[in-house]
């Protein structure tokens, strides 16, 4: 109680759910704020909130990360629970994850959604598709999340604050997980249960138009913090299409002392001066990371750690 924790659920039509979700979470963390952020919804979705006891904002530009992005923004707290407003989480693990990231001196707590066998909770191919994205996340920077895509985790304020956002949709559960790994930041997973959607609630989630910008944004993420890997990737192949086309030109070269495929030689001085460019590209760029790398940690580290409260407010 002695700590200000705010639950944060952004909602687009979920006028069904949104009055159960502040209900529960407000039942399992005592004291906490509620914070809607209706996002264009038709359907008296803030109105349901607001009468619930929520704080509600609206915001009428589609897209759950510029809402996350507003969110951290505009909410001061010291604990911030992210949670989606469909009542498919679990409100009776909030504690639980709080307490961790409390205890641990975490960043972030991940909710790895357990459906415990029920395939309605858990569609199959949204299952495959966070299987697929979460093992190409693990091979592009080096640590598997468990659960690329929860929509259901713990932040401390620092996190919170220094976290330098630019996802518009989906995207955003990417972009938190991959800012954590770069910056090295102390995070943790606990498996949660999950439950299916109630009857007549949909999922806002498009699988090809939001499957893509994920993928987009995955291997923008990867060029930004790992630019020497990007374009030393595309040095090498570039490099080594020049060598296989070229090598035999020059040993005609050096034989007949004429360069009858011209064009393959050509081709080949082309192939190798893309290389040397895309591997000036990575030299480049790779300061301009570590310079954004300083930029952030500064940001983390002047967001301060969570202080202990006064012996008077926990006395209380």
């Amino acid at each position: 109680m002695s700590r200000r924790i705010a639950v944060l659920i952004p909602c687009r039509n979920e006028a069904q759910t949104v009055e159960r979700v502040i209900a529960d979470f407000r039942a399992a963390l005592p004291g906490c704020s509620a914070y809607v952020y209706d996002n264009g919804s038709i359907d008296g979705t803030g109105d349901l909130a607001r009468a619930a006891g929520a704080t509600v904002r609206r915001d009428e530009r589609p897209g759950k990360g510029g809402i996350v992005r507003r969110m951290f923004a505009e909410i001061d707290a010291d604990v911030y629970v992210l949670v989606d407003g469909d009542a498919t989480y679990d409100a009776a693990c909030a504690p639980r994850l709080v307490i961790t990231l409390l205890d641990g001196d975490l960043d972030m707590v991940t909710a790895v959604r357990d459906n415990e066998g029920r395939d309605a909770a858990y569609r199959t191919g949204h299952h495959f598709g966070n299987r697929a994205f979460s093992a190409l996340l693990g091979t592009l920077f080096g640590t598997r999340p468990a659960d690329l895509f929860s929509g259901y985790r713990v932040f401390s304020r620092r996190f919170v604050k220094s976290f330098p956002g630019t996802s518009r949709g989906f995207e955003i559960e990417t972009e938190l997980t991959v800012h954590a790994l770069e910056q090295r930041l102390p995070t943790t997973e606990t498996p949660t249960r999950y439950f299916e959607r109630p009857q007549g609630s949909a999922s806002k989630l498009e699988t090809i138009r939001d499957g893509g910008r994920i993928l987009l944004k995955t291997v923008m993420l990867f060029k930004d913090t790992k630019p020497m890997a990007f374009f030393g990737g595309f040095a090498i192949i570039f490099g080594a299409a020049g060598l296989l086309l070229g090598a035999s030109v020059v040993i005609e070269f050096m034989e007949t002392r004429y360069v009858p495929r011209l064009p393959t030689a050509v081709l080949a001085t082309g192939l190798m001066l893309l290389a040397f460019l895309s591997l000036g590209c990575g030299l480049i760029v790779d300061s301009i990371a570590r310079g954004r790398r300083e930029a952030k940690r500064g940001a983390y580290l002047a967001a301060g750690a969570l202080r202990e409260p006064p012996e008077s407010a926990v006395a209380r």
